[in-house]
C-alpha cells in the first residue's frame, strides 16, 4: 500500500501555461515539488491542469498498451511475432497478478487520485474568483471520480484513499461504496457545476463539460443496469444541442474533427515524443509498425472483425482499419517485414488467423511523432445516442430507441442507401441485438468492447474460446506487489 500513499513515482505536478491555445493542446510547463499546495488562483489552475495531464500519461492507457481491445474480439496482440510478449499473456487470458502492466495501471490511476485531492484540499481556501474555483473544484471531481471509475471497473473492491495523505495501510472498500461516496456525487457534482461546452472559450476547449459529466454517468448507469438513470443523462445530453455528429464519420476521431460537434470527452496532445512536451502515446503504440514507421504496430483489428464488417458492407471499415498497400496522405503502407502478412490456424494454410492490418482510428499523421499528438476520444456523441437507445429499449421504449440507433446508422451509410437500412424491428430482444451490433461497428476498437461483454453477460461465450475464463477475467488481479507490501490486509481477487 505504500505504492498507493507514497506515489514514490511521482516527483514533480506539471503545470500548464495560460496561453491562447487549447489547453490540452500545449505542453506542461513548470513545476511545484511534491507537498507545495497551491495557494493562488495561478497556481490553482496549474494544479488542475496537472489532474488532466494524467490522462497522457503512457501507463494511463491500460498499462500502456491497449489491453482492453487486444482482450476483447475485436482485436490481437499485434505488433512482430517476436515483440510484446508481456501482451501476450492478455491476448490469452493468461495473465497473472506479477504482470506489470497491471501494477502500473494500478498505480497510474492512483497517481490522478492523489493529484486531484492536492486540488481538493488547497483551491477551497484560496482567495480567487468564486465561480472559476467552482469550476476547477467540479472539473477537479469529475477527474476524481473517473479514475475511481476505472479503477473499480478494472479491479473491483479497491482501497478508498479520501486524501493526499491516508493512513498507511488501507484495506479493499466495496466497490459499490465508492460508487456511492465517490463516484456518483463527484460526477453529480461535475454536471450540476460545469458549464456546457459552448461555454467555454477557445482558450479553454477540452475542459471537463456539464455534457461529459452526464455522459460519464450514463455509461456508469448502464455499466449496472440501471436504464432509468442511463436513460435520463444520456437524453439530458442529447437534448442539451451541446453535441452532434460530424457528416463524415473518420472525423469522429481524426485530426479534422478534434474537439469538433461530437467530441463530449476528448483527452487533447501535442506531436511531440514526449509527455512532458504534451504527447500522448496512445496511437504511438498502436501504429502502423515497419513502412512508414508510425508506431509499434500493437492491438491489430482481428480477421474475424473485418471479414464481418466487409460481409455487413459496412462503410466504416475503411476510415476505421488500415489495410497493407492502402494508400493515407500519399504513402503507401508497406507494413513490417518482420510480421507475416497473413497467419493460418492450420499447415495447409487454408484458415486466416490474423492479416496484417491496424488501427486506423488513431492515425494522425504521416510520422512517428504526429502519432504523439492523437487526441484520445473518450466518448462520442454517437456512443451517448447507442446508449440512450439501449437504456430507451430497456425501459419499453422501442420507438424512441429507433430514433436514435438509425441516426448512427443514417451518419454510417453516408447517403448510400444501398446499406445499412433502418432498424425496424420494436421487438425487445431483435432490438437490443441489433443496439448490441451498432455498438460493435461504430465504437470498434475504441475501449468499449471488452466491458460490453461484461456488463451485458455476454463474454462467456463470445471470449470463452480466446481463453476467458468466467467468474475470474471479469476484473483483473490486484497487483501483487500492493498485496506483499500491505502484509496480507489486501486480498487477492477470486480464482487468481
Amino acid at each position: 500500500m505504500k505504492k498507493i500513499i507514497i506515489l514514490s513515482f511521482v516527483l514533480v505536478l506539471i503545470l500548464m501555461s495560460s496561453c491562447n491555445d487549447d489547453f490540452l493542446e500545449r505542453p506542461p510547463q513548470g513545476s511545484i515539488a511534491v507537498g507545495s499546495y497551491p495557494s493562488t488562483s495561478n497556481e490553482a489552475i496549474a494544479a488542475t491542469n496537472a489532474v488532466y495531464n494524467t490522462l497522457r500519461i503512457w501507463q494511463f492507457n491500460s498499462g500502456g498498451f491497449p489491453l482492453l481491445d487486444i482482450m476483447s474480439d475485436e482485436a490481437r496482440k499485434g505488433s512482430n511475432p517476436g515483440d510484446g510478449t508481456s501482451v501476450v499473456p492478455f491476448d490469452n487470458f493468461t495473465y497473472t497478478p506479477t504482470e506489470g502492466g497491471i501494477e502500473n495501471w494500478y498505480r497510474t490511476l492512483y497517481l490522478g487520485i492523489r493529484r486531484s485531492y492536492l486540488v481538493l484540499e488547497s483551491v477551497p481556501s484560496i482567495e480567487m474568483d468564486d465561480d472559476l474555483k467552482t469550476r476547477l473544484i467540479a472539473e477537479t471531481r469529475f477527474l476524481l471520480g473517473y479514475f475511481y471509475s476505472l479503477l473499480v471497473r478494472g479491479f473491483g473492491d479497491v482501497p478508498l484513499v479520501t486524501s493526499s495523505v491516508p493512513p498507511t495501510i488501507l484495506s479493499r472498500t466495496a466497490s459499490e461504496e465508492i460508487y456511492q461516496q465517490i463516484i456518483f456525487p463527484d460526477l453529480e457534482f461535475a454536471a450540476d457545476n460545469l458549464p456546457k461546452k459552448s461555454e467555454y472559450s477557445n482558450d479553454d476547449i477540452g475542459r471537463i463539460t456539464s455534457g461529459a459529466a452526464k455522459a460519464l454517468l450514463a455509461r456508469l448507469y448502464l455499466y449496472r443496469k440501471d436504464y432509468t438513470n442511463a436513460e435520463k443523462y444520456s437524453l439530458e445530453v442529447i437534448n442539451s444541442l451541446e453535441y452532434g455528429l460530424e457528416s463524415n464519420f473518420a472525423d469522429a476521431f481524426s485530426v479534422a474533427g478534434e474537439f469538433g460537434t461530437e467530441s463530449v470527452f476528448e483527452i487533447g496532445a501535442l506531436p511531440y515524443g514526449s509527455l512532458s512536451l504534451g504527447g500522448n502515446q496512445y496511437a504511438n503504440t498502436q501504429g502502423v509498425r515497419g513502412t512508414p514507421n508510425y508506431g509499434w504496430g500493437f492491438a491489430r483489428p482481428s480477421y474475424q472483425w473485418i471479414t464481418d464488417m466487409m460481409n455487413d458492407t459496412d462503410p466504416r471499415i475503411e476510415p476505421s482499419i488500415i489495410f497493407l498497400n492502402e494508400v493515407i496522405d500519399d504513402i503507401v503502407i508497406v507494413g513490417d517485414p518482420i510480421t507475416p502478412d497473413t497467419t493460418y490456424t492450420d499447415a495447409s494454410n487454408t484458415q486466416i488467423l490474423e492479416i496484417e492490418a491496424y488501427n486506423q482510428k488513431v492515425y494522425a499523421g504521416t510520422s512517428n511523432q504526429d502519432q504523439w499528438g492523437h487526441n484520445r476520444r473518450i466518448i462520442r456523441y454517437a456512443d451517448v445516442l447507442l446508449m440512450a437507445a439501449e437504456a430507451l429499449n430497456e425501459n419499453n421504449k422501442p420507438n424512441d430507441a429507433l430514433v436514435y440507433i438509425n441516426e448512427v446508422r443514417s451518419r454510417a451509410r453516408a447517403g448510400n442507401l444501398g446499406v445499412l437500412p433502418d432498424i425496424v424491428t420494436t421487438d425487445k430482444s431483435q432490438l437490443r441485438n441489433a443496439i448490441y451490433n451498432e455498438r460493435a461497428k461504430e465504437l470498434f476498437m475504441e475501449g468499449l468492447r471488452f466491458w460490453d461483454l461484461i456488463r451485458t453477460d455476454r463474454a462467456e461465450s463470445i471470449l470463452g474460446p480466446l481463453g476467458f475464463i468466467k467468474d475470474k477475467n471479469e476484473i483483473f488481479p490486484i497487483p501483487q506487489s500492493e498485496i506483499d507490501i500491505s502484509g496480507g490486509v489486501i486480498i487477492q481477487n477470486p480464482n487468481y
